[in-house]
């Protein structure tokens, strides 16, 4: 019961979707009301032109060439009629679906980044596209003979029933077989075709991990573990896909069975009926052609179930995506920040297991905060926090005195300048990159920006300069350049406060000092947080935190910290200021 309620709910979402183009659908249907009327008098028409034809020298030739052109002219009215339905519905399906991706694409936009940190990202892909994708073959399957069905359905019982009443009932006897033996087929598709949608969904996401990452893959020599993955998967989708494929065929041919059984009981039945001088034989062919054209949408119908029920399953996949809660953004202050931060009382946990606990921080306007710590110990995750990627479970972040959850979050973010480890470029040209944060940039403050980052010569040496177009994967450019191109981007937005992660982890030393400098230049009276691992970013730092399970165990300048002797003095001695 649950699971028909929820199919329920899922299709009249989907029909939701359908009411603003709801005039195609009524031009479909008138449309469709002219066609088949028209196909409809064609059997009419052919039963006359039969008895015009009534033996041999009897032939009435000019009632018989009457009948052709007219017999023409209905069959070009039900084609020109057939493909304004089309039409119609093409448009209503695609318009829907454009509007259903729009909104899936979205929501990957306003979901909390918690979100996408739990799920597949090709999972997410396949929901977007291919899921979307399935969704519309339905429709327009699913609507254009739909439509075209139950009005055939309709017109042929009034023209049986003109023709000849018993037989009429007779046919409509036996057809509802055909719909029972449909439904109890049809009844368990969806659940193989959900299971069908998940997997496929499992694979587009393993696809797409391997992709990503296949340096990786071929660096660990990891291939025949991938394949044997994938294969694991694709044999789910091989097994739950063949039931789903089994039962949806299994439709159309036992329907098929019953609807031979309905004309051959109309064959027998009006021959009688002509042999006792009850319906001339043009009566029977014309009777002969409404059987078969009556039972026909049937097949279609039921042979439309594999197609909506598949884009039934996609649409539950779809829905769940779009059912995920926003981001909240809760806050509607705006803020030029100056760039004092004040930490009180944090605490946060991913899950169950506390990482952070009552951390406190006052970092004043221009000062530099460098965090160091082991893996694990929350530095990237007090990064999160200063950026609400994530929000703190208790306790206050503070910016100029304001706390973060009352401002904006693009209010908040825009006052953040952030470099990553993971360098990040889409397709498009350097200049379009570097211009990311700043779409009103003019070429001179580009190049400015370019210069400053010591990205200006390799840029000149490419072939199109800044109008060189790289794809996301940075084609012909080292992770270095990547990285740097990042960096340009933050010199243009030229941002109050700083936040660095491992920003000069991917670059040799000798472009570490250049950009160094120009660090030291852009962080001038700027507020800074740095996550760094080497020792010429750490010992320039005012303030260093000394992270360990979430806490701040020490907390001052390089030479301070050293003369401490503490946690600090144990990871350099160590090695930690050598270590990328």
């Amino acid at each position: 019961m649950k699971k028909n309620a929820a199919k329920k709910r899922t299709v009249s979402r989907l029909l939701s979707y359908v009411k603003p183009y709801r005039k195609w659908l009524v031009l479909a249907l008138f449309f469709a009301l002219i066609q088949i009327a028209a196909t409809l008098f064609v059997p009419v028409v052919i039963g006359e032109a039969i008895d015009f034809i009534v033996g041999k020298g009897e032939v009435d030739f000019k009632g018989v060439f009457k009948k052709l052109i007219e017999l023409g002219a209905l069959a070009a009215v039900a084609a020109s009629f057939q493909w304004l339905v089309s039409y119609c519905t093409n448009k209503l399906s695609y318009r829907t679906i454009r509007d259903i991706r729009r909104e899936a694409f979205q929501k990957l936009n306003r979901v909390p980044l918690k979100v996408i940190d739990n799920s597949s990202r090709g999972d997410l892909m396949t929901r977007v596209g291919a899921d979307v994708e399935q969704i519309s073959d339905g429709l327009i399957q699913g609507f254009t003979q739909l439509f075209t069905g139950i009005v055939t359905v309709i017109g042929t019982l009034c023209f049986m029933l003109g023709v000849n009443y018993f037989v009429t009932l007779v046919v409509v006897i036996i057809t509802p077989l055909s719909i029972v033996v449909a439904y109890f087929i049809a009844k368990g598709c969806h659940d193989k075709f959900q299971q069908q949608s998940d997997r496929r969904g499992e694979l587009g996401g393993l696809c797409q991990e391997m992709l990503s990452d296949i340096k990786t893959v071929k660096a660990f020599s990891y291939e025949e573990i991938a394949e044997r993955r994938f294969a694991e998967i694709n044999g789910k989708l091989k097994k739950v896909g063949t039931k789903a494929m089994f039962y949806s065929a299994m439709v159309n041919p036992c329907t098929r069975f019953v609807n031979g059984i309905v004309y051959a009981a109309v064959a027998i039945i009006g021959a009688i009926l002509v042999i006792r001088g009850s319906m001339s034989v043009g009566e029977l062919s014309c009777f002969l052609t409404y059987a078969n054209q009556y039972t026909k949408p049937f097949n279609e119908i039921t042979g439309v179930i594999t197609e909506l029920q598949t884009a039934t399953a996609a649409a539950a996949r779809v829905f769940t995506l779009l059912d995920k809660e926003d981001e909240t953004d809760d806050g509607t202050l705006t803020l030029d920040a100056r760039g004092d931060i004040e930490i009180d009382g944090v605490n946060f946990s991913y899950g169950d297991k506390p990482l952070i606990e009552n951390f406190n921080l006052d970092v004043k306007h221009g000062q530099r905060v460098a965090i160091v710590g082991p893996t694990g110990c929350g530095k990237t995750t007090l990064i999160n926090l200063l950026m609400r990627f994530y929000d703190v479970k208790s306790g206050e972040i503070r910016v100029d005195g304001v706390p973060i959850n009352k401002l904006k979050r693009s209010e908040l973010r825009k006052n953040f300048g952030m470099v990553l480890q993971d360098s990040w470029l889409f397709h498009g040209t350097i200049r379009e990159n570097i211009a990311y944060g700043k779409e009103d940039a003019t070429d001179e403050e580009i190049i400015a920006a370019a210069k400053k980052a010591h990205t200006h010569k390799f840029i000149m040496r490419l072939k199109d300069g800044y109008d060189t177009v790289i794809s996301d994967r940075g084609d012909g450019i080292s992770q270095g350049q990547r990285q740097l191109l990042c960096i340009a981007r933050i010199m243009l937005m030229d941002p109050p406060m700083l936040i660095l992660d491992e920003a000069t982890s991917n670059i040799d030393t000798r472009t570490e000092i250049k950009i160094q400098k120009a660090f030291a230049e852009i962080m001038e009276g700027r507020t800074s947080f740095i996550v760094a691992h080497r020792l010429s970013t750490i010992k320039e730092a005012d303030i260093i935190l000394v992270m360990k399970d979430g806490n701040v165990i020490e907390k001052g300048d390089h030479d301070s910290l050293m003369k401490l002797g503490g946690f600090y003095k144990t990871l350099f001695e160590a090695g930690y200021g050598d270590n990328a």
